[in-house]
């Protein structure tokens, strides 16, 4: 008996050997150590009998290691909530409302992905440097990675390595800990803080104990192990990719490049289950398929609908960090612009209720940078119903002649300037907070002179007639690019897309 153990943990070996990285080799030598400590903690912490025979069963199935070893993990995961996995003898996973095929671990080239070293920020080269010449593994993590694969500048660069993070903290001179549930450091250079966290703390459960749920698959290498385990505790599969800077590969272990190549968003784990986990994902997930116009996959798309309203519980903390990166880059300030914008417009019909026919021509001429009359000829033709339910939209009627309608049109042009004018009135935002007495006497204003100037633009050549140099914007499809630019010709079509198909809504036969 004793020697056929023996046996089986010399194949065992073996199989480890030829599954191995060449890279990583030198490096599991030295983890050696860390890990049959982390080993044992695991076989405390597990349900021997249950795992024992859940691995052995998988293992069977598979014939390959990396599904063995995300399937190990998925059952768990639904073990713990209390859904069925069928495991075919194909590797193949499903849940019987519908599981996904376990994703193939790749490692890719990163100069073939086309990303460069200067695609890096200085501060960033500064952390990652200093941590190398210390002898840690480092790594870049997260958006930042997939950003770089979408040559996308990203937002700010995440750091992961297999230093300590009182490690950390020595290797910088300005360098501190935060946080209590998931501690990180902020490395300070120059102006810029760059965010550390440590291989060792990304294990620990949120209660702060270690996370023996995962076990190593036969025949992973170690440091392939410590990589997938890291991933696999993050939102969705297109964060969680991993990019060794030195060795120039990007690690792929939850099938993020497939998802960016079909433009999806996907949860790691089942979308019902992330959301419940965190609710926070709803609004982050929105955030990222605006911002890279991506779609959602199917069981995400159907989660969001049904779960929307667990946002509502969460604290007021969280939401103001998400709505902060909402407005943190990209499309922010044009959006700010375009949002201020349709509120003027919905605050001028509230004061004085519009013929339908006369806002179609105003959201015309404001697309078409003030052709009044083109676009008077443009509304009439339109035949499909207006949404007649709006208290602001006025019975239709015979609007009388071309140049009646022009004349309606400009004076609606400016009610629409006199209510955004009113934002910058601190008397008159006032007046407005007076109807509710609980809330404080400010002399604030709602907008500042700045921004109204800004909005008024998109509005100004309906009074003033056909802009000068005005070129005919093509196309319904929305320039994300331009608009994160400012480009007040892409504000003025969205502002316009918007409220044709609010006023006009799309006949639901025609839409299907």
């Amino acid at each position: 008996m004793t020697a056929m153990r023996t046996q089986i943990k010399e194949e065992e070996k073996q199989l480890e050997s030829e599954c191995r990285d060449p890279i990583d080799h030198q490096r599991d030598q030295q983890d050696e150590h860390r890990f049959r400590q982390e080993e044992e903690v695991t076989l405390l912490l597990s349900n021997p009998l249950n795992d024992t025979v859940l691995d052995h069963k998988i293992r069977h199935c598979s014939n390959s290691v990396v599904a063995a070893a995300s399937t190990i993990e998925q059952a768990r995961l639904h073990k713990e909530e209390g859904h069925l996995l069928v495991i075919n003898s194909t590797s193949k996973k499903e849940k019987v409302s519908g599981e996904r095929k376990a994703p193939e671990w790749k490692k890719l080239d990163a100069n073939e992905l086309g990303i460069s070293h200067s695609m890096i920020s200085k501060p960033t080269r500064v952390v990652l440097n200093g941590l190398k010449r210390k002898g840690y593994e480092v790594y870049l993590v997260g958006g930042c990675v997939r950003d770089l694969i979408l040559k996308r500048i990203p937002k700010d660069f995440d750091v992961i390595t297999s230093a300590e993070l009182k490690q950390v903290r020595k290797a910088f001179h300005r360098c501190e800990i935060v946080g209590k549930r998931f501690p990180i450091c902020h490395v300070h250079v120059d102006d810029v803080i760059v965010e550390v966290s440590s291989f060792s703390t990304s294990q620990l459960k949120s209660d702060g104990k270690f996370n023996g749920d995962v076990r190593k698959p036969l025949g992973c290498s170690k440091r392939d192990f410590i990589r997938w385990r890291n991933c696999l505790q993050r939102d969705f599969t297109i964060n969680g990719l991993m990019f060794d800077p030195y060795a120039n590969i990007v690690y792929d272990y939850m099938g993020g490049m497939a998802d960016i190549k079909k433009t999806k968003v996907r949860t790691i784990i089942p979308a019902n289950l992330s959301f419940v986990e965190d609710s926070g994902r709803i609004l982050r997930a929105i955030r990222i398929a605006v911002r890279l116009q991506f779609g959602f996959t199917r069981d995400l798309a159907l989660s969001l609908k049904e779960l929307s309203h667990s946002v509502l519980r969460l604290d007021k903390g969280r939401i103001l960090l998400e709505l902060n990166y909402m407005l943190a880059y990209g499309s922010a300030e044009a959006s700010l612009r375009l949002m201020v914008g349709i509120f003027a417009f919905h605050m001028a019909l509230v004061d004085q209720p519009q013929d339908p026919l006369v806002v179609a021509v105003f959201i015309l001429a404001v697309h078409s940078g003030g052709a009044l009359l083109e676009s008077v000829k443009i509304a009439r033709r339109i035949s499909q119903p207006y949404q007649s339910s709006f208290p602001e939209l006025l019975e239709a009627q015979n609007p009388g002649s071309n140049n009646a309608l022009m004349l309606k049109t400009i004076n609606f042009a400016a009610l629409v300037k006199t209510a955004l004018r009113n934002m910058t009135d601190g008397c008159y935002v006032s007046k407005a907070m007076a109807k509710y007495p609980k809330a404080p006497s400010s002399d604030l204003v709602f907008i500042p002179m700045a921004l109204f100037l800004r909005v008024s633009k998109i509005f100004e050549y309906v009074r003033r007639g056909t802009e000068t140099r005005f070129v005919r914007r093509q196309g319904r499809r929305i320039d994300h690019d331009s608009l994160a630019m400012g480009s007040l010709e892409e504000v003025r079509h969205v502002f316009a897309r918007i409220v044709f198909t609010t006023v006009y809504p799309p006949n639901q036969s025609n839409e299907n």
